[in-house]
């Protein structure tokens, strides 16, 4: 579908369109289903989608994404990955980047009102999404659209009308909602507006699934609502969880500096990804992985049976960074991790740990003393006074420097104590 597809288009789809030719397998849509189900939350409701699929629909997939953080990382993949796992299926997904709803601003799980974005800031950060989706998603099978193309055009009498459809009552049964409203903070009236917006979107592009975070599960319930008020058949729901960050404790953000971006470079993508603790592995193969369940159980009884999870690590690792770069720098970041270790800079067991800290950072002796690799700032003072502390290789010797929210990567003291350390923002 073309980027400048016009809203009429849509308006020629018809919500739950079925292909008259389709032969459908009970075996291939139980197949589908699988592959839907894998990783999901919650599917609303699973009966719906296996008629349709068993009726040979071909089904419009909408997904929404304001374009406030433009920036792609391993967590976003998680729905992106689920998008195209329906266009493997045959179906068309829409990435629908909501420039609209981009300027009231989601408030999904914020106490706060959210600074609403000038139209310049959603446009720059629409074209950044736009260039970057394609990495994983097929061109040939997704619709990029924007919800200006029909909230653009309603007018104040259309907006009370679509108000009119949901009740307060019902807006603060949110989670989000209902707590500021107990703790007496305050809640702007245009708040309101973004679920039933986000809600509309799916009338206006005939949706048959839309799919979010499991944080996102009221305003996809208001888009099933709308579709039945417009005589539409309700949208199935699919929640995916949300994906944990390199500490295995927040979710994976860019601001928290728990994350592995699909820009950045194959040796700091294979790096990140070996960090991540065992136990988290199984989580990223489960969400992040092409692989099929039975291959990951395999996996799995190999380190049960001894297999060294780190060699489990480098596949997963090898798979990631092949799909954003490709195979040959995959190899590349592999042979230079594993030779790292092979020249004895590195020991294959160091310890590995998270710590939170301030807007203006932690100072490296305090950071050193934190972690045990000093018995005090004054010792870390002084073995970086000779030359004795280094991050990843590198020698420090200003005794100031103060370490920032994002750094990963590993600290030395002496030959013998090491650390591979994640710092977060508080």
């Amino acid at each position: 579908m073309g980027m400048d597809q016009s809203s009429t288009e849509t308006e020629k789809a018809t919500n739950g369109a079925v292909d008259a030719e389709a032969v459908v397998d009970v075996a291939e849509v139980d197949a589908a289903l699988e592959i839907i189900g894998r990783g999901t939350d919650e599917i609303i409701k699973e009966e719906d989608l296996r008629k349709r699929l068993l009726k040979g629909q071909k089904l419009r997939v909408k997904v929404g994404f304001d374009p406030t953080a433009p920036d792609l990382h391993l967590g976003h993949t998680v729905i992106l990955n689920k998008m195209r796992a329906f266009q493997d299926l045959g179906h068309t997904v829409i990435f629908l980047i909501g420039d609209f709803t981009g300027m009231i601003g989601d408030p999904t799980g914020k106490n706060v009102t959210r600074k609403v974005l000038t139209p310049a800031e959603v446009e720059a950060n629409a074209q950044t999404y736009k260039e970057q989706v394609f990495k994983v998603l097929d061109p040939e099978l997704t619709e990029v659209r924007f919800n200006s193309e029909w909230m653009g055009q309603k007018s104040a009498k259309d907006l009370v009308e679509l108000a009119s459809q949901y009740t307060v009552a019902r807006m603060l049964e949110r989670d989000d909602f209902e707590k500021r409203y107990r703790e007496g903070s305050p809640i702007a009236l245009h708040e309101f507006l973004y679920p039933m917006v986000q809600g509309y979107d799916s009338v206006a592009l005939k949706a048959d699934v839309e799919m979010g975070g499991t944080d996102q599960k009221f305003n996809l319930l208001v888009g099933r609502h709308l579709q039945q008020q417009f005589d539409q058949a309700p949208q199935i729901i699919i929640t995916l969880p949300l994906l944990e960050g390199l500490d295995g404790v927040q979710k994976m953000s860019k601001s928290l500096g728990n994350y592995v971006g699909i820009h950045e470079t194959p040796d700091e993508m294979f790096g990140k990804i070996m960090s991540i603790s065992d136990e988290l592995m199984w989580r990223y193969f489960d969400l992040l992985s092409f692989r099929p369940t039975s291959e990951l159980d395999t996996l799995k009884a190999q380190m049960a049976e001894g297999r060294n999870p780190r060699d489990i690590k480098f596949e997963l690792a090898h798979e990631i960074i092949s799909r954003f770069h490709d195979s040959a720098a995959a190899d590349a970041a592999q042979q230079a991790f594993v030779a790292r270790f092979q020249r004895g800079e590195q020991p294959e067991d160091m310890p590995e740990e998270s710590r939170a800290v301030a807007a203006d950072g932690i100072g490296i002796a305090a950071l050193l003393s934190d972690l045990g690799l000093t018995a005090s700032n004054s010792e870390a003072f002084r073995m970086i006074k000779q030359g004795a502390v280094k991050i990843d290789g590198e020698k420090v010797s200003d005794r100031g420097l103060m370490m920032q929210a994002g750094f990963h990567g590993v600290l030395q003291v002496g030959k013998r104590r090491w650390c591979r350390v994640t710092l977060t923002a508080a």
